[in-house]
């Protein structure tokens, strides 16, 4: 009988994955589609993460965060080599509150928090000099006051609509289990390998 909560059944696998030695335990792959239907997908790092959703952060106006303004649905994969483990987990997105961002921005180092300034992301780069030159120029600017959160830098959060748990198993024989958002909570079904 599969736990009845997946978010719980999450927090479980994830504890385990962190207690081993594997470098950012934390990113997962997040696939999202633009206004044009052209699918994208890249590795994000997960900040956090409760019964409400799955927390990352973005400069909004780079690639994923444009397909996400145009398109709020995503998906996001979590596998961890170490455990023989997969989960996926999709649903729409959200933006993240000015306050939840704010709190995350304060906690990043100096220089990320710098670099957000400094970074246009997803755009056409001139020369790596520019944008130690930009970083340089936000560095004077905020040289002896903490540095805010840019406009354009904020989180989103993917409320789950549906899980998968996916648990390698010998021959191919793996166990999958689903989980679906159903008006009462979550509905569990294996599936097929």
């Amino acid at each position: 009988m599969p736990q009845p909560d997946p978010v719980a059944l999450f927090a479980e696998i994830f504890a385990e994955a962190k207690a081993l030695d594997i470098e950012n335990p934390n990113a997962m792959h997040l696939a999202t589609v633009d206004a044009d239907g052209r699918a994208s997908v890249r590795v994000v790092l997960l900040k956090g993460f409760d019964e409400h959703g799955f927390v990352f952060y973005t400069n909004l106006e780079s690639g994923k965060g444009r397909a996400l303004a145009a398109n709020p649905r995503a998906e996001i994969n979590f596998y961890w080599r170490e455990l023989a483990r997969q989960i996926r987990i999709a649903g729409s997105v959200e933006a993240v509150t000015s306050a939840e961002a704010d709190r995350y921005f304060a906690s990043r180092p100096r220089l990320s928090q710098l670099g957000a300034w400094a970074s246009r992301q997803s755009r056409e780069l001139p020369s790596s000099a520019r944008l130690l030159a930009d970083v340089a120029k936000y560095e004077g600017r905020y040289l002896s006051r903490p540095v805010p959160r840019p406009d354009h830098w904020s989180g989103f959060r993917l409320v789950p609509e549906r899980f998968e748990f996916w648990h390698a198993k010998p021959f191919r024989l793996h166990q999958r289990i689903e989980y679906r958002r159903s008006a009462g909570g979550w509905r569990a079904q294996a599936l097929y390998p």
